[in-house]
């Protein structure tokens, strides 16, 4: 897939345990574009970041069934990618 570093990663994901990780093991996580491979992300986050990424683990999440007073729906599937970086390297959001 070829494409722009800011196509590919769409988002950084912050909840406790991606804070958790990212703080025990060096690992981060992101959501992606569905279409986006390892080789796609592992190149993105190191232009994007400008850090050296050691391994990136892709996952597809299925979306949530949903109900809204009697009519079931759905949310977007969507896919997400955990990377962990070298040692000594962060990342910081903020």
């Amino acid at each position: 897939m070829q494409a722009y570093a800011y196509d590919i990663i769409e988002s950084p994901i912050i909840t406790e345990k991606a804070v958790r990780h990212s703080a025990e093991s060096n690992q981060y996580s992101f959501k992606v574009n569905k279409r986006a491979n390892k080789t796609d992300v592992k190149r993105a986050i190191e232009t994007i970041y400008g850090v050296e990424v050691i391994s990136v683990k892709i996952m597809n999440v299925r979306g949530k069934i949903k109900r809204v007073r009697y009519q079931l729906g759905r949310t977007a599937s969507w896919k997400k990618a955990i990377v962990r970086l070298k040692a000594g390297q962060k990342i910081d959001f903020a």
